[in-house]
């Protein structure tokens, strides 16, 4: 392994893994710096879900090279073990319990643990402390989880869709907890559907298809990379509406600017988000 390979969290070269005759990781090659955030990107089957079960032991992989903070998962420790945190999209703990309970009991795994009633006021959940796990709603079950996540102060945090079923205030707040525990130097890996969510977080991003990476990058390059022109809209003076989409929309606007006395009625430039680049990548990869 090269002494870069070291500086990193997470370093994949060739990861593969096959089930049968699908192939649901094929050749993925990844390198996370520590302390940044890292979104992985792909639609349902595109292979990350089984790379992020890689990266934390949890399944074998058939070739490739992989090491998560200095080490080999497949190898991993009970010492390594209590330095990567993860959520799982499907979670539950047991019912019976409290939320404080459970986070307590959880903090008992780790040397060193975060503060069970900090960690539970992060996740928004300091007024259902006392509440058994039963009555929560199903977006306060998935805080719960992120909890279970964080409450070891992990060196790296797996976050497999993490906040499912979150309202959108939730999803917000768990946002601001990502930012703090990146602050405090946390590595986190992130796959989410939502592009919003990873353009608002992610340092870099991955787009994975059919178990192939196929763009990376930080979100403002991957727009300016596979993002094509603009659409320039306005309103002609009979109150008709047009929209041109190309790639030089600054001479458009010059061009409009010269027929119109004065404003041009309903003007707009509109640039390819993040997800229009997203659809393209994927449906560009699951056409071939």
């Amino acid at each position: 392994m090269t002494a870069h390979a070291n500086e990193l969290a997470v370093y994949v070269r060739g990861l593969r893994k096959q089930y049968g005759d699908v192939t649901a990781v094929d050749g993925i090659d990844l390198g996370i710096r520590r302390g940044e955030v890292f979104g992985l990107l792909g639609p349902n089957g595109a292979g990350k879900s089984t790379t992020v079960e890689i990266l934390q032991g949890h399944r074998s992989r058939d070739a490739g090279e992989v090491s998560v903070l200095g080490a080999d998962p497949a190898q991993g420790t009970r010492a390594w073990r209590s330095r990567v945190g993860i959520v799982w999209q499907d979670e539950s703990a047991p019912a019976e319990l409290t939320v404080a309970e459970t986070v307590r009991h959880f903090a008992r795994y780790y040397p060193r643990p975060r503060d069970p009633g900090e960690v539970i006021e992060l996740v928004g959940l300091g007024p259902k402390a006392d509440s058994r796990i039963k009555t929560l709603s199903g977006g306060q079950r998935r805080r719960l989880d992120v909890a279970l996540g964080v409450i070891g102060g992990p060196e790296l945090l797996l976050l497999d869709e993490p906040t499912t079923g979150f309202d959108p205030a939730a999803r917000r707040q768990f946002w601001d907890l990502i930012r703090l525990l990146a602050d405090e130097g946390t590595t986190i890996l992130l796959t989410t559907h939502y592009l919003e969510e990873a353009e608002s977080l992610a340092h870099r991003l991955a787009v994975v298809a059919r178990g192939r990476l196929v763009a990376e990058g930080e979100p403002g390059e991957l727009r300016e990379r596979y993002g094509s022109g603009a659409t320039v809209s306005w309103t002609e003076p009979d109150g008709a509406p047009r929209a041109e989409h190309t790639a030089t929309p600054t001479r458009t606007v010059a061009e409009l600017i010269s027929r119109f006395d004065g404003e041009i009625p309903g003007l707009t430039v509109t640039r390819p988000t993040l997800e229009d680049v997203y659809l393209r990548l994927t449906e560009q990869e699951t056409a071939r």
